[in-house]
């Protein structure tokens, strides 16, 4: 897995400290980083000489502000759109009165988004002007002429019936599917929802196959319907892991309560094998040579829908516990937390979403890799993306330019040191290249992988749930016979 860096630029020329077989001289750009901490107090103390106080964000929280000196959000202010509990009484009872529309699971996933400001400074499902800026140019502009990053259009789609039932009601009602009313959509917009059109735009391809597709679009109405949302309270999912869902504003008060100068995230849906340790722990390393004093980790899994064969979340979380459990991350500057999106497998495009939530969330590094948010070709025995071409997209993306990202070499096991390390093309032979597939190939069938490839404890977690998932497919067939 190879990373990088966005680096903010100035042209001129220099040499990049790399691996001495791979020192190039390239036209370059200034490192935009500061020379020291950008971090000097607790931001949730008022600092009491204004004319030394450093350009904060702002996050606007039921009346209060939570400041952070890192990286403002998306707008300005991390938006929050969940009702005081002092009103949840009568917004409820107002919602009841309402034309509903019924959220299948998926749904509930992005309203949780939106509700916490993930998506900031988006308030609700797209309206068709908010749509068609992110379908086509990956971006929204605001009305001050400046432009944020949106790469996935986030809208709620309804059937033919539900749009007459909702007749001219400007507000419909939002009911979760156990039928909990879940929030209340004001001053709403219905359009078509052209699925070909959104299909091609945002994966590159209409192939069949493509996971997202299949489950939520194809079956999904043939109109959308955006609005500002009210959601009643905090989406909670009561699955053991609720307390690992923190939202931006808990994460930036966590930043801040660790005094943290430089926060760098890193995004995954896989289990942490030690080549993931190798780059998180390098990105820390650089980051200290560059001045900074407390820079923090925020190992991120991805917490809404993933496709049927990879690990699920609960299986994944325990595997990130026996990581720090076993001292291969350290628990002192790390912060585990689940990222609520939805995967939609949409490579460069959705790589973009990745970044920008990060930044809401009080980021101001992000580490990106290999085939980000890539997968197979569905029909074809190739990659559905160029494997570069998410870094390179991110390099360039409307609204992430202040946004960094650190350039990394490949990691891979090396057969000779026993251990995962920086792939060094002059021994080539000498490294093991093993994907997420291979590891799920070696879990599923008992095989142990090279030492030295993942902590002992994190494999473990992984034989055991696969283990445990042939009993549960073998059951059936045992019965049939």
């Amino acid at each position: 897995m190879s990373l990088t860096i966005k680096l903010t630029i100035t042209p001129r020329v220099i040499n990049l400290n790399l691996h001495p077989r791979q020192r190039t001289k390239i036209p370059a750009y200034s490192l935009g980083f500061r020379p020291k901490p950008i971090y000097h107090s607790n931001a949730l103390v008022p600092i009491l000489d204004s004319n030394k106080q450093p350009r904060m964000s702002q996050a606007s929280v039921s009346g209060s502000v939570v400041k952070s000196y890192l990286i403002e959000p998306d707008g300005g202010v991390l938006v929050d759109v969940i009702v005081p509990e002092s009103e949840r009484g009568s917004k409820a009872l107002e919602a009841e009165s309402l034309p509903k529309v019924r959220l299948a699971k998926i749904d509930v996933e992005w309203v949780h988004v939106i509700s916490e400001g993930w998506a900031s400074p988006l308030k609700g499902f797209m309206r068709e002007n908010e749509y068609l800026q992110s379908l086509h140019f990956n971006s929204l502009r605001m009305q001050n002429g400046t432009v944020v990053n949106m790469s996935l259009p986030i809208v709620l789609a309804i059937d033919d019936e539900t749009k007459k039932n909702i007749g001219s009601s400007k507000d419909v009602g939002l009911v979760g599917p156990d039928g909990d009313l879940l929030a209340i959509l004001r001053s709403v917009e219905i359009y078509k929802h052209n699925k070909e059109e959104r299909i091609a735009r945002t994966w590159g391809t209409t192939a069949p196959g493509l996971p997202y597709v299949e489950e939520f679009i194809t079956p999904a109405g043939n109109w959308l319907i955006g609005g500002d949302l009210e959601v009643l309270k905090t989406i909670k999912y009561n699955d053991g892991l609720d307390h690992y869902r923190l939202s931006p504003r808990q994460l930036r008060e966590e930043f801040d309560r660790r005094q943290a100068d430089a926060v760098f995230a890193f995004q995954l849906r896989n289990p942490v094998h030690n080549g993931h340790a190798l780059l998180m722990n390098d990105t820390r390393r650089r980051l200290l040579e560059m001045g900074y004093k407390n820079p923090i980790l925020l190992l991120h899994p991805l917490g809404g829908f993933t496709k049927a064969d990879d690990v699920p979340l609960d299986v994944r979380m325990k595997q990130h516990s026996k990581v720090l459990e076993d001292g291969v991350l350290d628990p002192e500057t790390t912060i585990v937390s689940i990222f609520p999106s939805p995967m939609h497998y949409a490579g460069p495009t959705e790589v973009q979403w990745h970044a920008k939530a990060r930044i809401n969330a009080g980021a101001n590094f992000y580490i990106v890799g290999r085939d980000p948010a890539g997968m197979g070709h569905p029909t074809e025995k190739r990659d559905l993306y160029d494997p570069d071409h998410g870094k390179k997209v991110l390099s360039m993306a409307p609204g992430l330019e202040k946004l960094n990202i650190l350039p990394f070499r490949v990691a891979a096991y090396d057969t000779m040191a026993k251990k995962m390390a920086f792939f060094d093309p002059s021994r080539s032979k000498d490294f093991l290249f093993i994907s997420g597939t291979k590891m799920r190939t070696y879990a599923r069938t008992g095989e142990n992988p090279p030492d030295g490839f993942m902590c002992p404890g994190g494999w473990e977690v992984l034989v055991k749930y696969y283990e445990r998932l042939q009993a549960e497919e073998a059951t059936p067939a045992a019965v049939s016979a």
